[in-house]
């Protein structure tokens, strides 16, 4: 399997007639070219928690669904580092695995299923001592999630940017992006799930002290976290003629439509230059009928 590279990272200037016409600039910053199932931001966010994870020499222990970027992200970065790893999955095993999970077991992540219930609840099967076992939060959630991924903004040149956009699940990348971006730019987060009242205060604890300005926005989540309509996926084919940038209808396509209409609106002010972060995970795509993308 190819090692993660960085240097793949680009960041690729938008030439719509939008933003032409509203007097905006943007940017995408590419963190999905740096690996096929490491994707975006799912290797900032695990870094550190690797590192740990190795020095003490632990099997490290997550969560996620059966499409979750997260799971397959945590199983190949296992696999290139050599940890052994296990995948508390939400829900009944299925009697035909997702595309996700039989890649996660290719790559040699134990995979425990329990039911929502009981995952909702964080119920860890009793087979797991915490002394022998590394826990990593689903999504990465935490201290170690957050750093990591404020180190995405050393692929750039922030200080240029008045507006840093991105995706928000569980607002890890969200805090990091907080704590790395200069002090007079502004945070603009695109909540992909529904009713997500937990996402300001869950951003907040990572953020300790920070006084920089950022703003959640609610209004994009498509009827939940995975969920769609035919009015988003013409998006995403649009954009991707447009521009030849993929995204995805969980996060991505979700946060570029949002962009959008949040210019088309005149959210942001002309002269505005804003930083779109491209947080990978495309492979949630593979749950779509074949042809419904044109990428």
């Amino acid at each position: 399997m190819q090692d993660i590279d960085t240097g793949n990272i680009s960041t690729d200037r938008l030439t719509l007639p939008l933003l032409t016409e509203k007097n905006v600039e943007g940017d995408v910053l590419r963190l999905d070219k740096i690996h096929p199932l490491v994707s975006g931001n799912k290797w900032f966010k695990l870094r550190y928690y690797l590192e740990e994870a190795k020095a003490e020499k632990k099997t490290i222990v997550t969560y996620g669904g059966a499409w979750s970027n997260h799971i397959l992200a945590t199983a190949a970065a296992c696999k290139l580092n050599k940890l052994p790893c296990i995948g508390i999955i939400r829900g009944e095993e299925a009697t035909n695995l997702s595309s996700t999970l039989i890649k996660a077991k290719e790559l040699e992540m134990e995979l425990i299923f329990i039911t929502r219930a009981a995952y909702g609840q964080r119920k860890i099967p009793e087979r797991f001592d915490k002394s022998d076992y590394y826990f990593i939060p689903e999504g990465g959630y935490g201290l170690n999630g957050a750093n990591g991924a404020a180190s995405i903004l050393n692929y750039c040149k922030k200080e240029t940017y008045t507006h840093i956009c991105c995706a928000a699940g569980t607002g890890t990348m969200t805090a990091g992006l907080i704590k790395a971006a200069q002090p007079a730019c502004k945070i603009t987060a695109i909540s992909v799930l529904k009713n997500n009242a937990e996402l300001e205060k869950n951003i907040q604890l990572l953020c300790g002290n920070e006084e920089k300005s950022f703003e959640l926005i609610h209004d994009y989540h498509f009827g939940g976290y995975a969920k769609y309509k035919t009015e988003l996926l013409d998006f995403m084919n649009e954009f991707y003629r447009q521009t030849t940038i993929p995204s995805d209808f969980v996060y991505t396509g979700k946060l570029f439509f949002a962009i959008n209409d949040l210019i088309r609106n005149n959210y942001f002010q002309a002269g505005s230059n804003l930083l779109i972060i491209h947080s990978g995970g495309l492979q949630g795509n593979a749950s779509l009928n074949n042809g419904t993308l044109i990428f």
